[in-house]
């Protein structure tokens, strides 16, 4: 029997650079860049160190974006990851990679950028107890419509939910420069004048302390890996991701190093690091009542964007399980005209929303997801990296239209980060990362079931 034509069909570079560009800078720039730097000005205690730290946290994002480009370009896959994984380690190493994406990682974060829209969307139209849930639901709603009808329309909609979050920090660096030249400001419950205690000559913080600023940091720039699912529908050279993840990376890191110079010009750094709030804190002083709206919108706005690009790439890797094994070949529909892996989008969107109905029953209980998704996702980018290393040692003939330099010194400098993430998540989530254990343990029960099944329905085919 004849599989259905969208069973067989797979995905074409029909994506522009600048459209990978604003799904990269929309997944990584979230609402990390409202809240981190005030503990990371806790934590450095110092302007130079403050924004070196923001500085190296580009620099080491841009390392382990080589390391990507490298094995994007010598096997762009819809899969990304889960494909590197595949071919370094095996079928089952790859299918615990998908299992935790799509229980946890992807899913965890689209419920909880639904509750970042929904609170600060509430705060504007206040729909009472359950009014962001209602608004989260919403979202994930509407932005699954657009990426079904096509991705050219989720593109589109990413190109210009990113540029309105681009404007809303440059409105940040405003704030700051305005408050810079107006020196008469200070900010509320902060004594002095808001730029005038600086801490530029604060010395070097302790590495423990440093350490935890990366921490942050990191956490921040997060997610440009994401591009490698985009890998073969990049239109152009196979060093087109290269291109497409040093200008995400060059503009992110600029922006962050700008909109933290504002909040440090704008309140002082010891103003940033009392601060629950930083850009609202910044905004207020500013522009008053109107700057508390303006971050409101800036907010829903920056987790409207990462919902979106978030549906874009995650759909991607339970389209390439589906390939891979029978019993989900259901998710391995790509339908053509559209460019969507449109079952998986839909089942992706489903566990969503039932994460954030249990979110909104569970009072709180949706911040353990948050939790014990950073030690599962420090531990598949560590096995990706050193799967660089262990691919030029499996296949060395294949073509490589980009090698990482100074190999296999970046590799393994990038592998000792994430090792280092990977045991601070571990250290201070201890929880959590019981939780991530256990559903890594009831992936591997699945993955046995499901080759069980495979072997059943392929003897079932030899008989036939």
């Amino acid at each position: 029997m004849t599989a259905p034509a969208s069973e067989t069909l797979q995905p074409q570079p029909s994506l522009r650079l600048h459209e990978a560009v604003a799904i990269i800078v929309g997944i990584v720039i979230g609402a990390g860049i409202f809240k981190a730097p005030s503990l990371v000005a806790q934590f450095t205690d110092s302007v130079a160190w403050m924004i070196g730290a923001w500085v190296l946290g580009g620099l080491v994002s841009l390392v382990g974006a080589l390391c990507y480009a490298e094995l994007a370009a010598a096997w762009p896959h819809v899969g990304g990851d889960y494909h590197f994984l595949h071919r370094a380690y095996g079928k089952r190493m790859a299918f615990l990679f998908a299992w935790a994406r799509f229980s946890v990682i992807t899913t965890g974060s689209i419920a909880l950028l639904a509750f970042v829209f929904g609170d600060y969307v509430n705060a504007l139209v206040p729909l009472g107890e359950y009014g962001a849930a209602f608004w989260g639901t919403l979202a994930v709603m509407l932005l699954t419509w657009l990426n079904a009808r096509g991705i050219h329309t989720s593109a589109g909609t990413q190109t210009w939910l990113t540029l309105a979050e681009v404007l809303g920090l440059v409105l940040v660096v405003v704030a700051g420069a305005w408050l810079w030249l107006d020196t008469g400001h200070a900010m509320p419950g902060v004594t002095g004048s808001v730029p005038a205690e600086s801490g530029a000559s604060g010395g070097m913080p302790g590495l423990g302390m440093l350490g935890l600023a990366m921490v942050f940091v990191l956490l921040t720039y997060g997610g440009w890996n994401e591009a490698a699912y985009l890998s073969a529908e990049l239109r152009g050279s196979r060093r087109g991701m290269l291109h497409a993840l040093t200008i995400s990376l060059g503009l992110i890191t600029l922006l962050y190093v700008l909109v933290n110079l504002a909040y440090v010009y704008g309140l002082g750094l010891q103003g940033m690091a009392q601060s629950e709030a930083v850009a609202a804190d910044l905004l207020r002083v500013a522009f008053g009542r109107t700057g508390e709206t303006l971050i409101a919108i800036m907010v829903a706005v920056a987790a409207l964007t990462s919902i979106n690009a978030t549906m874009i790439v995650g759909a991607r890797t339970s389209f390439a399980v589906g390939r891979d094994w029978r019993g989900l070949h259901a998710l391995g529909r790509w339908e053509g005209e559209r460019g969507v892996p449109v079952v998986a989008l839909y089942v992706q969107s489903a566990l969503a929303l039932l994460l954030v109905a249990f979110g909104a029953s569970l009072r709180g209980g949706f911040q353990a997801m948050v939790d014990y998704t950073a030690p599962v996702f420090w531990f598949f980018f560590l096995l990706c990296t050193v799967a660089l290393i262990v691919l030029r040692i499996k296949e060395p003939d294949t073509v490589r239209p980009f090698r990482v330099p100074l190999y296999p010194l970046l590799p393994l400098l990038f592998a000792a980060v994430c090792g280092y993430m990977l045991w601070s998540s571990l250290v201070y989530v201890k929880a959590g990362a019981m939780a991530g254990v256990a559903v890594l343990a009831v992936g591997f029960v699945l993955a046995w079931a499901l080759e069980r099944q495979g072997e059943g329905a392929e003897e079932a085919r030899t008989e036939c």
